[in-house]
């Protein structure tokens, strides 16, 4: 039976009301879903290996017959372990599987059945034999071994993450109807003379091969996703998140903006007042901001810039060159806490040019909006606050987003919207792997502060467990002798029932009793702007020797006399916020360090924490968060307006990204609207959905 792409999953043979259900738990809604929904990996049980040739450590698939399931208490002193063992035999030999406390697989596995495990082979207690521990399992059929289809064995088997009440068996069965039923009528919508030119494999073969591959395709590129299928299906994917970018940048060009003209006025009287030289990297960077703002075509630039590069004064010239051109200029930071750090590091500088700055956050908004539209504030520094229902500028030019990626293209559209189509300029400190970049920013023109300012040594990072952490003490007596600053940070402000976690109101308390010599500060997020302005002063300025912190003090403290920087609970940090973190110190010309304090660590912990030590380059720093954590987690790209992928992965697809880019911008170049392609237009619609305004050219 043929299915449309468009049809509702519960049609499909085999489904109904009940199993639609548990398949709506996997995203899979409709055909098209089921068709992208691809294996997690697959097992070649074309020929399957015989148990007595098996090899110690290898991770493989075993088929045999079930000949003993029970349950046994292996040490009876602890008669609260239980451990289910598994005998099945091939005539060759046997295998045991075991899984712990999970005794009400009694009741599944029988004497006689025929049975599929996959797992990693090890040696058994005694020393010979084989064992699995907690493999995956299956049961066959005598039917399945004889299946003309042969969905299940005697091929290349797909595996796909399954649910509870579905097992591998029936997604497979209903996967295979599915294929049999759609693939052939998938139109493709991907321009023929791309396809060509790419020597890619056709569509409607891709989708039957992933799913259920020819014999001849090789398991290992199967499993890392790289047949040529799997490639197919991943351009297709990245082709059409390009077209979205390309044709959002499009429609950005066409529109009127604002020429500005700054005369370097307060720009110029800013630069007297800085005790330091920008950097090279920092001046270019400003070029490129100038040249955006004095074009007619509405400015969308991105600055990177790892932390310490000096963004926050890039970002205040851009601000005070609106001013210049009679403007108002807008910052929005995505939290309360990093847009009064905004606001205490600049207000002082812009009010003694004679320039009116206001802070507008949630619990601050009422009094603040009538001043905005009463053109009584140049410059507005915020959170999301900004772009909420009665907010209104009198006259803005320009929009500083920092730390784009918490934000949405959505929420960037709504404060661009408040103003005469103002100039957008977008920044982040975190660093952002280039196929991060191309992906979430890829209708940005971007720019990168690449130099950090001179004469700084790299931060020396240390990693401590906790049974060593009675060395911090010297640490910070030794820091404190030589007229230096110490930071200490913790997870939490106070104590709580919920968690175990160290506290900063405990740890200020500590270290006021041990150092009584020192002066030791406490800052944290509940308190209010002033305080936590009046502590920041204090420690700037030298009068807090020691300063007990959440990670409120992430973003925005330039100190250049800190040089210690201990981190409490490090493992509970991730990798982007440690090195923002361990950006406070290293920002004089001391040589500073950087103590990671852990209390129980994880594997993907102890990854993180090790990267930290090893290096202080923000980029490969981005690089390995990717690879531990994945691009939707990292950067939050459900939030960012951009849709999910679900077959391309950005950093196994990276050149693939790269060409799908190329093409998609070339041919948004030749046909804006996509007139010439109804049917990729339409693909396109379908992809990007309601996030966003589709097509601005049309």
């Amino acid at each position: 039976m043929n299915h449309d792409a468009a049809a509702p999953i519960r049609l499909v043979k085999g489904v109904g009301p009940q199993r639609a259900r548990l398949l709506e738990r996997l995203g899979i809604i409709t055909v098209r879903d089921a068709l992208s929904y691809l294996p997690f990996r697959y097992e070649d049980r074309s020929s399957p290996g015989k148990i007595a040739s098996l090899a110690y450590d290898e991770v493989t698939t075993v088929t045999g017959k079930v000949v003993a399931a029970e349950v046994v208490t292996p040490n009876p002193r602890r008669r609260g372990l239980k451990i289910f063992e598994l005998t099945v035999s091939d005539e060759s030999g046997f295998l045991k599987a075991k899984w712990f406390n999970q005794q009400f697989l009694k009741k599944i596995f029988k004497p006689g059945q025929t049975v599929v495990l996959y797992g990693t082979v090890k040696r058994t207690y005694r020393g010979a034999g084989f064992e699995m521990l907690n493999p995956e399992y299956e049961f066959l059929d005598e039917e399945d071994a004889g299946d003309p289809g042969q969905i299940h064995t005697g091929r290349i088997v797909p595996v796909y993450r399954i649910t509870e009440g579905l097992s591998q068996k029936q997604l497979r069965s209903i996967m295979h109807t599915v294929v049999q039923g759609a693939a052939a009528s998938v139109a493709d919508s991907v321009p023929a003379g791309i396809v060509r030119r790419l020597g890619l494999p056709g569509l409607q073969e891709s989708l039957r091969n992933v799913h259920f591959p020819a014999p001849s395709l090789s398991l290992e590129d199967l499993n890392r996703g790289v047949s040529p299928y799997h490639q197919r299906l991943a351009f297709d994917e990245l082709f059409t998140l390009q077209l979205g970018l390309a044709a959002i940048k499009k429609g950005e060009v066409r529109e009127k903006g604002i020429s500005f003209s700054p005369d370097g006025r307060l720009t110029g009287a800013l630069r007297e007042r800085l005790p330091f030289t920008l950097t090279g990297a920092q001046e270019r960077v400003i070029r490129d901001i100038l040249s955006d703002m004095r074009s007619p075509v509405p400015m969308s630039r991105l600055v990177q810039g790892d932390v310490g590069s000096g963004k926050t004064i890039v970002a205040l010239i851009a601000l005070l060159a609106a001013v210049e051109s009679g403007y108002q200029a807008a910052l929005m930071a995505p939290t309360e806490i990093l847009a009064e750090q905004h606001y205490i590091t600049m207000h002082h500088l812009v009010e003694e040019l004679g320039m009116k700055v206001l802070l507008l956050t949630g619990s601050k908004r009422n009094r603040k909006g009538d001043v905005i539209a009463s053109d009584g504030a140049d410059i507005i520094i915020g959170t999301h606050a900004l772009i909420q229902e009665g907010v209104v500028f009198e006259k803005l030019g320009l929009v500083v987003i920092d730390e784009q990626h918490r934000f949405g293209v959505l929420q960037r559209a709504t404060l661009k919207k408040k103003g005469l189509n103002p100039d957008t300029l977008l920044m982040t400190a975190t660093p952002i792997p280039r196929t991060m970049a191309l992906t979430l920013y890829g209708d940005l023109d971007y720019s990168i502060i690449d130099e950090l300012p001179p004469r700084r040594s790299p931060v020396i990072t240390r990693h401590i467990p906790e049974k060593q952490k009675g060395c911090l003490y010297p640490l910070i007596e030794d820091e404190v002798k030589k007229g230096r600053q110490v930071y200490v940070v913790y997870p939490v402000i106070e104590e709580s029932e919920k968690t175990t976690l160290k506290d900063a109101l405990t740890g200020w308390e500590a270290f006021r009793m041990k150092f009584p010599h020192l002066t030791v500060g406490l800052i944290h997020g509940k308190m209010k702007t002033a305080e936590k302005e009046e502590v920041m002063h204090s420690f700037k300025e030298g009068r807090i020797g020691l300063l007990v912190s959440t990670t409120v003090i992430e973003v925005g403290v330039d100190v250049p006399n800190a040089t210690l920087m201990i981190i409490i609970h490090a493992e509970r940090f991730g990798l982007a916020q440690l090195h923002q973190l361990r950006g406070r110190v290293g920002r004089g010309s001391s040589q500073s360090h950087c103590i990671l304090l852990s209390y129980g660590i994880t594997e993907d912990a102890r990854k993180r924490l090790e990267v930290m030590v090893m290096t202080n380059d923000g980029f490969r720093i981005a690089e390995e968060d990717l690879a531990i954590r994945g691009p939707g987690e990292m950067f939050g790209t459900r939030q960012s307006g951009i849709p999910d992928l679900r077959i391309a992965n950005l950093i196994r697809d990276a050149r693939l990204l790269e060409v799908a880019r190329r093409e998609a911008f070339s041919l948004i170049e030749e046909d804006s609207s996509l007139r010439d392609f109804p049917l990729l237009r339409k693909t396109l619609e379908d992809f990007w959905g309601k996030r966003i305004e589709m097509v601005k050219t049309a």
